[in-house]
């Protein structure tokens, strides 16, 4: 990694193993710009809910459908447990992130719908 300018986050998060190596192209190329997102981003969850629900927020945002980080799903799956976060917990935060994709159907069914009723409007032409 790019290591001209200071970054004590980015070399945190990649010391202890939650650096994304998806950012790693973003770091070399605008290292301060990294830094200055991490921090913005952790500041989100820094002390403000407890962990074990930090931990809950972070499998919701990694495993919803617009993010799909399964290694962080897994990383904060196991931090979870270790707080003592139950797999009932987990498993309601899981479902709960499915919800996120029903958008999905809500536009992609009305659409089909439309396209099968005019090619079977076609058909009988």
């Amino acid at each position: 990694m790019n290591n001209k300018v200071e970054t004590p986050i980015c070399n945190r998060l990649q010391e202890n193993g939650y650096w994304n190596n998806d950012w790693n192209g973003l770091y070399n190329l605008d290292p301060v710009w990294t830094e200055k997102y991490l921090d913005m981003a952790m500041q989100a969850m820094s002390g403000i809910v407890d962990p074990k629900t930090a931990e809950l927020i972070a499998i919701a945002v990694d495993a919803s459908c617009t993010h799909m980080y399964a290694p962080g799903v897994r990383r904060h799956i196991q931090k979870a447990l270790e707080l003592g976060v139950t797999q009932r917990e987990i498993m309601a935060v899981l479902e709960s992130t499915t919800l996120l994709s029903i958008h999905s159907c809500a536009m992609g069914v009305p659409i089909l719908m439309e396209e099968v009723e005019k090619m079977e409007s076609a058909k009988t032409k």
